[in-house]
């Protein structure tokens, strides 16, 4: 089946998808379109730094792009360097799968206070993103709101010492704004009972072999726990272990009420087992979730109503839930549909429509030596250093404002 199919993002759910067309129709023209000049997205800059076999999934997607036919178009931004109706009119079909970034507020009295920070700025920033803002004085008592996955990665990357981010891809500014935090506690609150938290047991034992934490866990936790729950056998294992200097306390069943303080964070007020109390805090971290941009509603809308060759993939179309594998699982089905709508036109152009001015667009090749050079230039006990600014990029890519 041939036709030509645009799809907006390089992360996991746009790759995947890709991945899926390519494999039930080979000689489809499938074109992955990022607003950065470098692709994979959520596995380069919001799976943490130092879990480098999830990062691994990179290499698979390599193969999209070197074996399987797809082409990388970088540094295009859909809204600004073309519309959305622009694709629809190049292409058979155009996919959505940019994802979500904004950080869920926590919706208290006083969530907008200086000193509160969402896990998705903190994570992009930790990982050298060319949009993150600096990463912030975090003093030495900051509390992290949140039982999930980011909420223990960034729990795991406040606590570990230099020599175990060995191996990582953690940067050198990130690396010294690790080194030079003077943490003496982290507390990781959330609302829901240990048996509802949404962490992976693996992610707590990680938090247990860590060289300098101690480590408790509160809130009746242990006279309530059902043999067959993993997270709680995990959380058992790891009270009271370590005598480190960053005190580590885990807190289950409490409820946020307003974030204490005036002109910066203090505390955060909670409704825990025995009541409401006042937790300090030197800075507030949450993790709750992410949320769309103001027209995701609009343009769910119209992929719904399936009259513009409009789709959805991944955290854009399902919302925040779900891991990168799922990812993988949503786009068999979603290529399935695809392909049983499409109905190619040889009139459409396709990516002539990318070629009309002379920005610098990335392709694949471009990428690569990009990657070459961010492997080249890494520090001994580190596998990478990323360029932090799309001039860096575009220098390493051998662009200077022209076309590839």
């Amino acid at each position: 089946m041939s036709g030509k199919i645009a799809i907006i993002g390089a992360g996991p759910s746009g790759c995947y998808l890709a991945q899926a067309l390519l494999k039930r129709a080979p000689a489809l023209n499938v074109h992955v379109v990022d607003a950065l000049p470098v692709p994979y997205g959520l596995i380069r800059y919001g799976v943490a730094a130092d879990h480098q076999s999830t990062k691994n999934v990179t290499r698979q997607f390599a193969r999209i792009f070197e074996r399987q036919g797809a082409r990388f178009f970088g540094n295009v931004h859909v809204g600004c360097d073309v519309t959305l109706d622009d694709l629809l009119e190049a292409y058979d079909a155009v996919v959505i799968a940019t994802g979500l970034s904004t950080d869920r507020r926590l919706g208290i009295p006083g969530d907008d206070r200086p000193g509160l920070y969402g896990s998705g700025v903190l994570t992009r920033a930790l990982n050298d993103h060319p949009h993150a803002p600096p990463l912030p004085a975090l003093g030495q008592y900051p509390l992290i709101v949140g039982h999930g996955n980011v909420a223990i990665d960034l729990l795991r990357l406040l606590c570990k010492t230099s020599h175990e981010l060995d191996g990582s891809d953690m940067g050198s500014k990130s690396s010294a704004w690790l080194a030079k935090n003077d943490i003496k506690s982290i507390t990781v609150v959330g609302r829901s009972p240990a048996t509802l938290a949404k962490f992976d047991s693996a992610m707590i034992r990680e938090i247990g072999k860590l060289d300098n934490v101690s480590i408790t866990v509160r809130d009746t936790l242990f006279s309530q726990r059902p043999d067959d729950n993993k997270r709680l056998h995990a959380l058992a294992a790891i009270n009271g272990q370590g005598n480190g200097t960053i005190k580590v306390t885990f807190r289950f069943s409490c409820v946020p009420l307003s974030v204490i303080g005036d002109e910066s964070v203090l505390g955060l007020q909670v409704r825990g087992p025995e009541g409401e109390e006042h937790i300090s805090a030197s800075t507030i971290l949450t993790a709750i979730g992410f949320e769309g941009a103001l027209d995701r509603e609009h343009l769910l809308k119209r992929a719904n109503e399936n009259k513009e060759r409009l789709y959805c993939v991944g955290w854009f179309h399902r919302g925040p839930k779900g891991t990168i594998a799922d990812s993988r699982t949503e786009a068999q089905t979603t290529a399935e549909r695809i392909l049983n709508e499409l109905s190619p036109d040889p009139e459409r152009v396709g990516s002539t429509l990318f070629y009309g001015s002379s920005k610098a667009i990335v392709d694949y090749a471009a990428w690569q030596r990009i990657d070459a050079a961010e492997i080249a230039q890494s520090a001994p006990n580190r596998c990478r250093q990323k360029f932090t600014s799309t001039s860096e990029f575009l220098r390493a890519a051998q662009l200077q404002g022209g076309q590839t």
